[in-house]
Order: C-alpha cells, then sequence, then structure tokens
C-alpha cells in the first residue's frame, strides 16, 4: 500500500480525555480515527499520541495530513 485510505475528508473533531491514543494511519481501521490493528501487512503504522488534559481535538480523517494525528485542512485539497 503506497497511499493511505481516506476515511473521511473531513477530520473526527472529539473532545478526548487524558490518556494515550494510537490513531491510524492507513484509513483502514474500522474504529476511525483509532488503530484497530487492520495496518498489519501495509507498511503503515498508527501514531501514538498522550493526551494530557482533556481539550477537543480534530484528528485527521483523510490521513494526508503533513501535521499527523492532528487536521491541517489537507482534505480540502483531495
Amino acid at each position: 500500500m503506497k497511499e493511505p485510505k481516506i476515511a473521511q475528508k473531513a477530520p473526527y473533531v472529539m473532545d478526548m480525555e487524558p490518556g494515550k491514543y494510537a490513531w491510524c494511519s492507513c484509513g483502514l481501521s474500522k474504529n476511525q480515527p483509532f488503530c484497530d490493528g487492520s495496518h498489519k501487512g501495509t507498511g503503515f503504522t498508527p501514531v501514538i499520541v498522550d493526551i494530557e488534559e482533556p481539550k477537543k481535538v480534530a484528528w485527521c480523517g483523510c490521513k494526508h495530513t503533513q501535521n499527523p494525528p492532528f487536521c491541517d485542512g489537507s482534505h480540502t485539497k483531495l
């Protein structure tokens, strides 16, 4: 797999609690925007993020962000 699958052309905006999260970078997870292990054999790996305080996060949904795992608006150019 050379390019990630576009899960959606918009961010996943979520209120997050403190903890470690594994963002799906391949776009194949059935648990978007988080990894469920579907990347195995693709060459992609999840991006681990440690959220230290409650906050709203815009997780990238198109998987083409230049600032993984966060949305940077790249979906508007797809």
